[in-house]
């Protein structure tokens, strides 16, 4: 696959992302907050149960040899996704985006520039880092009411 590719395709991951919070935040007005997320990860997860069985070229069976951290993910999920569900009508999705966004990417600096969890990174420089500040301001621009 190509980079060209890979970038696009994370632009429509992008987009899902930005439209879920919506989507999740009107089921919990008729089910709930924490019952709007626990349907959002059970669909998930029985879409992703399909897939893996069909085209999935690895193993659920590595999942023992696994560290207890590495199963940590679905954790990180499901807060964010019941947190954006809670805070989507209150502020809006484009301020929650904001915020996600700019703190996504400040975090992945710090990712990228110790090299955590095993993998290749850009170290820190000016540029990385203004362009942080930058998405930090325009978060708090977009949250400003």
């Amino acid at each position: 696959m190509s980079n060209l590719v890979l970038f696009l395709l994370m632009m429509c991951g992008g987009v899902f992302i930005a439209v879920q919070p919506s989507i999740n935040a009107r089921l919990a007005q008729k089910t709930g907050v924490i019952e709007s997320s626990t349907v959002s990860f059970a669909v998930g997860a029985l879409a992703l149960l399909i897939v893996s069985i069909l085209v999935g070229r690895g193993s659920l069976r590595g999942v023992a040899a696994a560290n207890w951290w590495e199963l940590t993910g679905g954790l990180c999920g499901a807060f964010y996704v019941t947190l954006v569900i809670f805070a989507v009508p209150r502020i809006g999705t484009a301020a929650a985006m904001a915020a996600t966004i700019a703190a996504q990417l400040a975090t992945g600096l710090l990712l990228d520039h110790y090299r955590l969890f095993g993998y290749q990174g850009a170290p820190f420089d000016l540029k990385r880092g203004i362009g942080v500040v930058l998405l930090l301001i325009g978060a708090a621009l977009v949250f400003r009411r």
